[in-house]
């Protein structure tokens, strides 16, 4: 079956021996990342059109 997963943003083999600290991040910040986006987006278009919530 084809199809998609959520991973880290590092690729943890190749960063280790040249990386101070590192930690795995199973299933990857993915989702935190999209909702973030979102939110600024959102923030952004109210500002543009002086609606909603200022204090977001």
């Amino acid at each position: 079956e084809k199809g998609y997963r959520l991973v880290g943003d590092v690729d943890f083999a190749a960063a280790q021996p040249i990386a101070g600290k590192i930690t795995p991040n199973p299933g990857g910040v993915g989702p935190m990342t999209i909702a973030m986006l979102m939110r600024n987006t959102v923030h952004a278009a109210e500002q543009q059109t002086g609606k909603g919530n200022p204090t977001i």
